[in-house]
């Protein structure tokens, strides 16, 4: 029963901060619509993402914190044929390194730095967490190797 409780709230704290891996970029390809003149808007759209991404990184926390209870207390992943595990927990820790990039980004559009890059490479931006999404599901679902 507890393995089943554990499970359903790393799940749900999962698709909790991918809420924000999805949303926080495309805040990003709007402000890199605003423009020079407009500082309510470009205030009003840092402010949403300051309090994204200070909410997604609460979200995180459990989410990794209940899935290596699944793979190092209940041995999820683990043993012979779990290459899959291996493989999900490298897109994992991409995931956590373009959440922590996404500060960064955050950073450079407080800092005005951000205007290099088009809102175009933003959308394509946004598109990295789809994939890693469709990826670790797969690999979860289907545990290919």
């Amino acid at each position: 029963m507890l393995y089943a409780v554990i499970k359903s709230l790393h799940i749900v704290f999962v698709v909790s901060w991918f809420a924000g891996l999805f949303y926080l970029p495309r805040i990003f390809v709007n402000l890199a619509m605003v423009s020079p003149d407009s500082h309510a808007e470009r205030e009003r759209l840092l402010l949403m993402a300051r309090k994204l991404y200070r909410f997604m990184s609460l979200l995180m926390i459990p989410a990794l914190g209940f899935g290596l209870w699944l793979w190092l207390g209940y041995g999820v992943g683990r043993g012979p044929g779990s290459g899959w595990m291996h493989a999900k927990l490298a897109i994992v820790v991409g995931l956590i390194g373009y959440h922590h990039h996404c500060r960064r980004l955050l950073r450079d559009f407080e800092q005005l730095q951000a205007s290099a890059r088009s809102h175009v490479w933003y959308r394509w931006f946004n598109e990295v967490p789809v994939i890693a999404l469709l990826v670790a599901v797969l690999l979860v679902v289907l545990k290919p190797f």
